[in-house]
């Protein structure tokens, strides 16, 4: 019963930005730890960012400085702003969310992010 919904991927330019969200249901959210992963065809899917339920967060080298994962639990979202992104960046982008109760690792359903250059 616990799903996420993503959104706000798109087709960018270089040095914009993106703000995607993901919304979870189904679940005591502010007691799950979130995280955003990428994948491409040309590698493996890799972790992002993470931001857990003490609110800790880690990321990426690639992205320190330009990304930034926060979450509002009053209305269940975890955000992932994206600012100078770089084609490099271009992934379909997964949101999840671990209980705390079982562990268990729910995935979104992807979301395209494209940088042109």
């Amino acid at each position: 019963q616990v799903q996420l919904v993503e959104s706000g991927g798109g087709l960018v330019q270089s040095g914009e930005s993106l703000r995607l969200s993901c919304v979870v249901s189904g679940a005591a959210f502010r007691l799950y730890g979130m995280a955003w992963h990428r994948q491409t065809p040309e590698r493996e899917r890799e972790l992002v960012a993470a931001m857990e339920a003490n609110s800790t967060t880690n990321y990426h080298d690639s992205v320190k400085g330009r990304f930034t994962i926060s979450r509002d639990n009053a209305v269940h979202t975890v955000y992932l702003q994206m600012n100078n992104l770089k084609p490099e960046d271009t992934a379909v982008y997964y949101c999840s969310a671990r209980s705390p109760f079982s562990g268990r690792l729910y995935w979104g359903q992807g979301t395209q992010v494209t940088v042109s250059s």
